[in-house]
């Protein structure tokens, strides 16, 4: 499992961006995928995350509504459509598998963190 994650950058507070995670890895399709962020001096959050199919799924209260994760398993690709960006979403976004069977929205089930990409938002 190879995973860089692209499209971040500098938005002003309402605005939108897509996020990218591709894995250069051949079992993509294997696995559910996480979204976590972590900002200056917190912890790593759940974001969202996805079922290997897409079918489902799963997102943080502070971002349902704004936010919403799909794939592509063509592409080995992961998606984070970011609307109404708020300054409280500045971070570095991070994609990772979930290679555990527990809860979708604990940390602990996810490993092999790519490297993130900052996005930061201006009020």
């Amino acid at each position: 499992v190879q995973l860089q994650a692209s499209g971040g950058g500098l938005v002003q507070a309402g605005g939108s961006l897509r996020l990218s995670c591709a894995d250069s890895g051949r079992r993509f399709s294997s696995y559910a995928m996480g979204w976590f962020r972590q900002a200056p001096g917190k912890e790593r959050e759940f974001v969202a995350a996805i079922n290997r199919s897409g079918g489902s799924t799963y997102y943080a209260d502070s971002v349902k509504e704004r936010f919403t994760i799909s794939r592509d398993n063509a592409k080995n690709t992961v998606y984070l459509q970011m609307n109404s960006l708020k300054p409280e979403d500045t971070a570095v976004y991070y994609c990772a598998p979930k290679l555990y069977t527990g809860s979708y929205y604990s940390r602990d089930q996810y490993t092999y963190w790519g490297q993130g990409t900052q996005v930061t938002v201006s009020s």
